[in-house]
């Protein structure tokens, strides 16, 4: 039944598939504003953008074959007895510290989803801030939130910074946005700042992959993802997707957005050192066949987690909307699960409750 729900909403909204569409075609070519002979970054093409290390991309008859069920799942990655009834693990927020920080510590507090509030340096920042009740492209139909907002927006400390990782409506909602309104800075990725204009936000700063910005005493790092972009069935790839890696006198931050594994993450670790923290999706993974290019597994995550030599990494993108086949509750099991097979320490990949704040020396 929730598959058929599921698909007669992306067929009546098939301009905002979140994990399908048209597929894009375009081979890198010199685009205009580039200096002759020079060659464009790799992931620039004439029509937009695209992943360098791999390209695979599925369109709307794979999306159909996944729905209507005719491609079968894999075996399930954690055994039946495991499959209780989700519960979101909520708890209630420490306002104190968010409302105090220590700024000689990292200070992170899990909203929901993408969503986290990270606080260091006296500095108030948000990742992929989704506040809103359900994600579509018409507000009250779509994926509705399995779980609130960690923190109610009315109750958040006052936000300096935005980081956006794309455009899906999973990622970037225009109600939050407007209730954000132009008091912070907004980290986009290339080409995303003219939606923020015609929204009249101007606060923003576009950047490109390896681009860097000073924002106070932070220096703000525009990295790879393996992901795509389209907020229609007409602007795929149009506007460029990112992770983004906070340089701070406590540590590098890593926040890797949307993305499916990848060398990009030891490129990363190559050009910037290791990551204290690495912030990691670890849901939105099933059927893998269709899922594996976009979202990362929690084998997928570890191996992540150990390109970059993060001190610790904390898992996201689980349990807020129930976007793809897997149980909402199976990532941090699976998690769990793939750690003590590769003889992980507990503390190494956290998994934090909703509303949940840690504190980093």
């Amino acid at each position: 039944m929730r598959k058929i729900k599921q698909f007669s909403i992306f067929i009546i909204f098939l301009a905002a598939l979140l994990v399908s569409g048209c597929s894009m075609i375009g081979n890198t070519v010199v685009e205009e504003g580039t200096p002759q002979g020079k060659k464009p970054p790799a992931h620039h093409t004439k029509n937009g953008f695209r992943n360098i290390y791999d390209n695979t991309e599925h369109g709307l008859a794979d999306y159909l074959r996944w729905k209507l069920g005719y491609l079968p799942d894999e075996e399930p990655a954690i055994t039946p007895a495991q499959k209780i009834p989700y519960v979101p693990d909520i708890v209630a927020p420490d306002y104190q510290r968010i409302y105090h920080p220590d700024p000689a510590k990292i200070q992170i507090t899990w909203i929901g989803h993408a969503t986290f509030l990270i606080q260091v340096e006296g500095i108030n920042i948000l990742t992929d801030p989704v506040f809103s009740s359900s994600i579509s492209p018409v507000g009250g139909i779509g994926f509705k939130r399995k779980s609130p907002p960690g923190i109610p927006f009315d109750r958040l400390p006052p936000i300096q910074a935005v980081l956006i990782s794309h455009n899906h409506y999973d990622h970037l909602d225009l109600y939050t946005v407007k209730k954000l309104g132009n008091s912070p800075k907004y980290f986009v990725p290339l080409k995303l700042g003219q939606w923020f204009h015609d929204r009249k936000i101007t606060n923003y700063v576009e950047m490109d992959w390896w681009d860097t910005s000073m924002f106070k005493d932070i220096r703000i790092v525009s990295v790879p993802s393996q992901h795509f972009s389209g907020r229609t069935a007409r602007d795929r790839n149009k506007t460029l997707w990112a992770g983004w890696v906070l340089e701070t006198k406590r540590g590098k931050i890593l926040f890797a957005g949307d993305t499916g594994y990848s060398p990009h993450f030891k490129e990363i670790r190559e050009k910037l050192g290791p990551m204290r923290l690495a912030l990691l999706p670890i849901g939105g993974y099933r059927p893998r066949w269709f899922m594996k290019t976009i979202h990362m597994d929690p084998p997928d995550a570890v191996s992540a987690h150990k390109d970059l030599q993060a001190e610790q990494s904390i898992a996201m993108h689980w349990g807020t909307f129930h976007l793809t086949d897997e149980l909402l509750g199976e990532p941090p099991l699976y998690l769990k699960k793939v750690m003590k097979e590769a003889s992980m320490a507990d503390d190494s990949f956290l998994v934090m409750k909703f509303g949940e704040t840690r504190i980093f020396e």
